[in-house]
């Protein structure tokens, strides 16, 4: 079992800038591949970027690429997304995911074993 919990999100303006973390207790962290996730209101959660249990492979939604980042720091027990120049388009409730079975779990949602809470970003236009 693993409880993740998002923090870091808020409202910004277009252009601007978020970092979002999610803290990770239970199993060690390093055994779970990571991913995040958003919901718009009326729209189906959505992939946004994933990554590997050590951190050195990544895949990012057409979307979000050039724009987001993600990286992990297995010593505590942390995974971020770094979302640069966002968009209105861009405003949703994101959800970090973990799976225990793959080293890379990639887009699809039932690959994943554990969601967090969701955080909001809300970026005006």
């Amino acid at each position: 079992q693993v409880q993740l919990v998002e923090s870091g999100g808020g409202l910004v303006q277009a252009g601007g800038s978020l970092r979002l973390s999610c803290a990770a207790s239970g199993r060690p962290f390093s055994s779970y591949a990571m991913g995040w996730f958003r919901q718009a209101p009326g729209k189906e959660r959505e992939f946004v970027t994933g990554i590997s249990r050590g951190g050195g492979n990544t895949g990012y939604a057409d979307s979000v690429k050039g724009r987001f980042t993600i990286s992990r720091d297995n010593a505590k027990n942390t995974v971020y997304l770094q979302m640069n120049s966002l968009k209105p388009e861009d405003t949703a409730v994101y959800y970090c995911a973990a799976d225990n079975r793959r080293y890379y779990s990639g887009s699809d949602p039932l690959s994943y074993d554990y969601w967090g809470q969701g955080t909001q970003v809300t970026v005006s236009s």
